[in-house]
């Protein structure tokens, strides 16, 4: 018989059924969340962000990586290289460059207009011949480094008395040296260590001028050099003296061969002692082929 009352929908006789209508809602949820974080995420062109190539077809152009700044061409760049000019290497200084090319540092100094002459940067270039001499004549080619290390330039304050004109420079090649001292030869030429011969002596022995010159440099600028003095003879050969106790003579000054211009000492060194150097055009040659036999 019929009562008129509607049926009741039946509750899931069991937890399995409980669960299969929670994952299926969940699965539901999940579907419309997706679609809507997939419309919001922003799109990213990365068509500027890659660099082209030509296999990849996509003809897109790189976003342009900005450069800094470029270094400016250090002085005398445009003459590296060529006859008559010097490259600076570390470690250099106007005195070291002036003896190894065979030139006064002050000429160096005033040919490229150096207003400070310790302020020369590694790879600038200098001139290291007269601006009026033959540019086919190049300055002799720089030697190797030694150990020897190099200190800041001193700039001499002004001196009261005029300087003497600098002595005449014999063109000639040939010079006829003597001995600077009279002692024995404690190490012979090298041409790698040994750029020079060094004599035995004792602490305030007279050192003489081997030729007739000028004194390009009269100070201790360059280490393991000690007191030193450097005479040019003519264009192509100049002497150091180096190691002295004191020096007797100052830049500029014409010397005679056979006059003192130093005592001996052990400045920068381990004993008395007088290392002499001869330089043809700069480069350091063996002084015993150069001094009379004795």
């Amino acid at each position: 018989m019929t009562t008129g009352l509607k049926p009741r929908a039946m509750a899931p006789r069991s937890g399995a059924g409980r669960a299969l209508l929670v994952l299926t809602a969940a699965l539901v949820l999940a579907g419309c969340t997706t679609q809507r974080l997939g419309q919001k995420a922003p799109v990213v062109d990365r068509s500027t962000a890659r660099t082209p190539s030509a296999s990849d077809g996509s003809g897109s152009s790189a976003t342009p990586v900005p450069l800094g700044p470029v270094a400016p061409a250090l002085p005398g760049a445009e003459n590296a290289g060529k006859p008559g000019y010097y490259t600076v290497r570390p470690g250099d200084t106007l005195i070291r460059i002036g003896l190894e090319t065979g030139q006064n540092w002050r000429d160096i100094q005033n040919w490229n207009a150096l207003a400070n002459p310790n302020l020369i940067e590694v790879g600038q270039v200098l001139r290291v011949v007269p601006p009026l001499a033959d540019p086919s004549q190049p300055a002799a080619a720089p030697v190797a480094s030694s150990s020897v290390a190099a200190r800041p330039l001193p700039v001499p304050a002004p001196v009261a008395p005029p300087a003497p004109a600098p002595a005449a420079i014999p063109a000639g090649d040939d010079v006829a040296f003597v001995w600077p001292v009279p002692g024995g030869v404690l190490e012979t030429f090298d041409e790698v260590k040994n750029k020079g011969v060094d004599i035995a002596g004792k602490m305030g022995d007279p050192v003489l001028a081997a030729a007739d010159g000028r004194v390009v440099y009269a100070g201790a600028g360059l280490r393991g050099y000690g007191n030193l003095i450097i005479l040019k003879h003519n264009n192509t050969y100049l002497t150091a003296y180096a190691h002295n106790q004191n020096l007797l003579v100052r830049e500029d000054q014409a010397v005679k061969q056979g006059q003192k211009i130093a005592e001996m000492g052990s400045s920068d060194t381990d004993r008395v002692k007088l290392h002499f150097e001869v330089r043809r055009q700069g480069k350091p040659v063996d002084p015993l082929k150069h001094l009379p036999a004795r």
